[in-house]
């Protein structure tokens, strides 16, 4: 394919990775002290809640370039040896981040990365853990002369760049069993492929918005701020919150045009993004979709 040369930055292309819902953006990063990196950038990624339009993807890029500059790369690494050094039961995925950490090149599964007879999971778990690794399933192995799957890690903040609030496994569990694993959109129990939903959509958080953690709230308010919902749900809500953030027109739930407090327009007197902007969500069916439920239920019943 022909590159496409935007100095610093040069795009080779755009490419999908569906068996894990990734999309990825194949590029060379070129710095002034002459030292490159040839990686791949994700621009769909839901780990990280990474959803990067494709309006977007230029300004997204020049973001990465400077955050994964190699001049930040020791203070970097010394963040995550004290994060690895918190987890002393990773011991066995620690050692697949240390070679994928070693330079950030592509690494060959087959003959790169530690042995082992789940190498599947030890990459999910550096995911889960908030990295952000970038795969290609067909990529050329001089050692193997063959194409294998190969894995690069990519130097950013764990969480992403997205400000979106990180989820580690045992918070994301905590959050479906405070819930009871009751999936708001279905009104029913449902007990596997649940996701923690912001009932305040990331579309109009601002850079005091975001909580460094989540790990210190209380069950009220995890109950507070979250729903259940599915993956395919949760995309969906998503669009209609950024739908609602460009055209100033709240959602529908099921085609209902019925709001429990306000309009069908967003009320121009609340600010559009920051903390304050959530009380204009308030009422939405999207917002809190058990409350608004309940709401029309209570105003069909009392006619």
């Amino acid at each position: 394919m022909t590159a496409q040369s935007y100095e610093p930055v040069t795009i080779f292309g755009i490419r999908s990775h569906g068996k894990a819902s990734e999309k990825y953006v194949d590029v060379l990063f070129r710095y002034a002290d002459g030292t490159s990196l040839s990686t791949a950038v994700p621009t769909e990624y839901r780990r990280t809640a990474t959803e990067i339009q494709d309006a977007d993807v230029s300004a997204y890029l020049n973001e990465v370039y400077d955050e994964i500059n190699p001049a930040n790369w020791e203070s970097w690494r010394v963040e995550q040896r004290q994060f690895w050094d918190s987890k002393p039961r990773a011991a066995v995925t620690r050692p697949f981040f240390e070679i994928l950490s070693q330079d950030f090149q592509w690494c060959c599964a087959q003959c790169t990365l530690p042995k082992n007879s789940n190498f599947a999971r030890r990459i999910q778990d550096i995911k889960e853990y908030g990295y952000t690794l970038a795969t290609n399933p067909k990529r050329f192995c001089s050692r193997c002369a063959k194409k294998t799957t190969h894995i690069a890690l990519l130097p950013i903040k764990r969480g992403g760049l997205t400000g979106y609030e990180f989820f580690s496994p045992t918070l994301r569990n905590r959050i479906i069993k405070i819930l009871g694993s009751y999936d708001a959109y279905e009104a029913k129990i449902i007990r596997n492929g649940l996701l923690p939903d912001h009932k305040f959509p990331e579309i109009r958080w601002d850079v005091n918005t975001r909580r460094e953690s989540l790990e210190e709230l209380t069950d009220e308010e995890l109950k507070r701020d979250f729903q259940l919902l599915s993956n395919q749900r949760n995309q969906q809500k998503r669009e209609v919150c950024r739908a609602c953030f460009q055209d100033g027109k709240r959602g529908t739930l099921f085609g209902i045009r019925y709001f429990y407090h306000g309009s069908h327009n967003w009320d121009v007197s609340i600010p559009r993004s920051g903390k304050n902007s959530e009380a204009g969500c308030v009422g939405c069916g999207w917002y809190d979709i058990q409350k608004w439920r309940e709401a029309l239920i209570a105003t069909i019943t009392n006619g």
